[in-house]
């Protein structure tokens, strides 16, 4: 439906006919919003244009399509013809996805943030029509609730206040632009002055904000802090202490057993509304799925628990299942809703379950998983209904038919709606930990699932010169960010390790050229994360915290330290080492909020464990080396083969002896000292512990 306001008068005083625009878009969200009255439209060069022609200022409303709280003001607001009709009358609306634009969300909040010093979605903006923000918040009712406005209060009071005091909203606005185009000052040393005391300040941090019963951080609602876990690991392999490594297992043992875990299809929901993971926010997202996928395996890698790599490969297969296009894409993400209800598709009552399982086995399940008569959830909208969570209460022999008969029954429900766009930074941290699990958990299936991955963005999302942000049914668009181009090149070392296909570093080589020349700052530091293809910005953004994806420049730093490595090459290694550089006092400020900034500063710190591969891929031999190194916890490993051409690689280890090309081989070097040959899988094994 295109709904047409017949009142839209512009400043002079002519009616003005607007349309909402968005039955075009290629978002899964935009679409959801195609049918309102609001005169919705795109991001793009006619509503900015429009904006400034009408003298209108822009209403930006910014969500995702797994947003719960985006539904419930679309059905509140939006869908309401008289606040439609204030909306179209006052201001041009536009409607943004933020996983398609993130360059505007990243922008925008933190607009929002300086303006209220909170955040999150739906983002509600107020901008001039030169982009420029004046007010901001996120969700509003359309009555006055929660301690919060009015919507259709603060849409007539923003429309009075730009009709009747402009001079003093342009002024606020153009404060508010200068805050958006501060950049932290270059720092004068180098990211080694900072090294005493970084990261043991770091794990301080995170251990004075800790929940020692239930694991996690800063209470309710609770994330799971996948970057946080990863670098705690990656310390206590460093300093042994008992800890560190507490924090870890605490926290994925209480994640795994509480309802944020999907206990019957694998997979953690976003986060959890309560300190102990019991009731989660039901949306899933990729790149959660796909970090905590790794966590997990290198959690069972350092401490050899089999329930963290059951949940490890539990999760990858929830992906292949739900989340993988045919083409080898990864969905981005599933609702939180279905059938109106937050939650419906993987709630149960007692009942329920009986009738599916019987009585004893019904009762034995119920009881493992806290299965009430009354329910154990409560939901916001609905009340109390007899519902429950299924979170595991204790552990018991038998349970995995159980599970999957409930599992299969559930497959009958009405399902949530999947976000079937793919994203090219997500799909890359996807492929990442299909890649690294074909190792850890020895699985053909994972490495081609890695692979089909990696070729899909190589072939479909990676063109001319350029590679995209997004593609769904066909169509692939919008220029790729920094997050995109670095988390992509990370991916593709990650398909050469799994693979041995040289190929995949050639492509990666591009790649990092291609991400240096669009978004390095040239006058030195971090790197941006828009580049030239990016228009109609207010300011340009150097993306340093993890926000909850890892940061486009934390990613960056990897990446170029990976390719330093193996190609020896120290002009990576340099531009790394400047973008820790320029991001040391976020690290020594904010920890938490820096854990893969931190990740990639242990590597330029500590150095990598090189491993070099050398003989028939095919031998028990080989494959026996593959399995130790994928059982075994080595931090900033780099992998390499040595093939027909080691000349084509930088590393030392790659020109094996004569005698180590007899049979298959393995050399281990560290800051630029290798170990001996070993042609036996158990020297390798001492080697690596060593």
């Amino acid at each position: 439906m295109i709904y047409r306001s017949t009142n839209n008068e512009s400043a002079s005083g002519q009616t003005m006919h607007s349309e909402n625009r968005l039955q075009h878009a290629v978002s899964p969200y935009l679409l959801q919003h195609a049918s309102n009255p609001v005169a919705w439209q795109p991001w793009d060069d006619a509503a900015l244009e429009q904006a400034r022609r009408e003298n209108k200022p822009i209403f930006l409303s910014i969500g995702y399509a797994a947003c719960h709280w985006c539904h419930v003001m679309e059905h509140e607001s939006f869908e309401d013809a008289a606040i439609a009709a204030l909306m179209n009358r006052y201001f041009v609306n536009i409607k943004v996805d933020r996983e398609e634009r993130p360059d505007l969300d990243a922008l925008y909040m933190k607009a929002v943030v300086a303006m209220t010093g909170q955040g999150g979605w739906p983002m509600s903006v107020f901008l001039t029509p030169e982009r420029a923000p004046f007010y901001g918040g996120t969700y509003f009712p359309p009555e006055r609730r929660y301690g919060m406005p009015a919507f259709r209060d603060v849409l007539e009071q923003i429309a009075s206040r730009w009709h009747e005091n402009r001079d003093s909203v342009e002024t606020h606005a153009a404060r508010v632009v200068s805050v958006l185009q501060q950049h932290a000052p270059a720092s004068t040393k180098s990211i080694e002055d900072f090294h005493r005391g970084l990261f043991e300040d770091a794990e301080q941090a995170l251990a004075d904000a800790f929940d020692a019963r239930w694991g996690g951080w800063d209470g309710a609602p609770k994330f799971p802090a996948g970057a946080a876990l990863a670098l705690l690991l990656c310390l206590h392999h460093r300093n042994n202490a008992a800890g560190t490594l507490s924090m870890v297992t605490t926290t994925l043992d209480r994640m795994r057993q509480g309802g944020i875990y999907d206990q019957l299809g694998g997979g953690f929901h976003r986060y959890s509304v309560d300190e102990e993971w019991r009731v989660p926010h039901f949306e899933k997202m990729l790149y959660d799925n796909a970090r905590l996928a790794v966590v997990y395996l290198e959690a069972w890698q350092h401490t050899g628990i089999s329930d963290y790599r059951t949940v490890a490969g539990e999760t990858l297969d929830y992906l292949l299942r739900d989340m993988q296009d045919p083409l080898g894409g990864f969905y981005a993400s599933q609702d939180a809703d279905s059938e109106g209800e937050e939650g419906a598709f993987y709630l149960w009552t007692r009942d329920e379950i009986m009738q599916h399982l019987g009585k004893e086995a019904g009762a034995l399940f119920c009881e493992s998983h806290d299965v009430r008569q009354r329910g154990n959830f409560v939901s916001q909208e609905s009340g109390h209904h007899g519902k429950n969570v299924l979170a595991l209460k204790k552990d018991a022999p038998n349970l995995a038919p159980l599970r999957k008969t409930l599992l299969e029954a559930r497959y009958r429900r009405v399902p949530p709606q999947t976000d079937d766009k793919i994203l090219t930074s997500w799909n890359a941290l996807a492929i990442t930990a299909f890649a690294k699990a074909a190792f850890a958990l020895e699985t053909e299936r994972y490495c081609n699932a890695a692979l089909k991955g990696g070729a899909f963005l190589r072939d479909v999302m990676f063109q001319g010169d350029t590679l995209l942000r997004a593609w769904r049914n066909g169509k692939a668009h919008l220029p790729g960010y920094l997050d995109d181009y670095a988390c992509t090149v990370n991916a593709f070392i990650d398909l050469y390790e799994c693979s041995a296909d040289y190929h995949w570093l050639e492509v990666a080589r591009t790649l990092a050229s291609l991400m240096i020349d669009k978004f390095h700052n040239q006058a030195g530091g971090a790197f941006y994360g828009t580049s030239a293809e990016h228009k109609h910005l207010v300011a340009r953004l150097q993306p340093l915290h993890d926000a909850p994806e890892p940061s486009g420049n934390a990613e960056a730093a990897l990446a170029l330290l990976r390719l330093g490595v193996l190609f020896n090459e120290e002009r990576y290694t340099t531009l790394a080492r400047e973008t820790l550089s320029a991001a040391a006092h976020v690290m020594r400020d904010a920890p938490a909020m820096s854990t893969n900034l931190l990740l990639a500063a242990d590597l330029l710190y500590r150095g990598s464990v090189e491993i070099t591969l050398a003989g028939d891929d095919k031998h028990p031999t080989m494959k026996a080396f593959l399995r130790v190194i994928g059982e075994t916890y080595i931090p900033h490993r780099v992998l390499a083969y040595a093939g027909d051409e080691p000349e084509r690689l930088g590393l030392a280890a790659v020109r094996p002896s004569e005698k180590a090309l007899e049979t298959p081989s393995a050399q281990v070097c560290k800051d630029h000292v290798c170990l001996p040959v070993a042609v036996a899988p158990e020297d390798l094994s001492g080697q690596l512990t060593q």
